[in-house]
């Protein structure tokens, strides 16, 4: 079952794209979190997706929140993807799908991993819920609009 608007978000630490792990409890310490999980680095949709997320970063930022990726692909993977795309945000590597399922995001037609968007609030609760394997810019657009009305 997907964590649900109003449930506290479980924490988590994952290796990032930046260096070392990073955990949600230390980035909800800095303010509300957006995070994005995705299928797979620089394919058609995840691409789409994620430069939606570039193309508002500022905004985010502007708004207190900060935005985090998440698949499954390696941390050169990420590194590539990110580099490719001027990607801002922070991507985590979730190779063993723990975290993906500890958030119970499903998988899509049974096969693909699926896309879900998560907007925590500072004190961890889980404030908005996006699943939508299709809706790329959606996921930007509606996370951002829900950060605003949080700060």
């Amino acid at each position: 079952m997907t964590t649900a608007v109003g449930e506290h978000a479980p924490d988590f630490a994952l290796p990032s794209s930046s260096g070392g792990n990073v955990a949600l409890s230390a980035l909800l310490a800095n303010g509300p979190v957006v995070l994005f999980f995705y299928p797979k680095d620089d394919t058609l949709g995840c691409t789409a997706e994620a430069c939606a997320f570039r193309d508002s970063h500022d905004e985010f930022v502007r708004a207190g929140a900060q935005v985090v990726g998440i698949s499954s692909d390696s941390i050169a993977s990420h590194n590539r993807f990110a580099s490719k795309h001027k990607l801002p945000m922070v991507l985590l590597s979730d190779e063993d799908g723990k975290v993906r399922a500890l958030y119970g995001v499903k998988r899509s037609l049974g096969l693909f991993p699926g896309r879900a968007t998560f907007v925590i609030d500072r004190g961890g609760v889980v404030r908005y819920v996006l699943e939508s394997q299709l809706r790329f810019d959606a996921h930007s657009r509606e996370a951002l609009s829900v950060v605003k009305q949080i700060r």
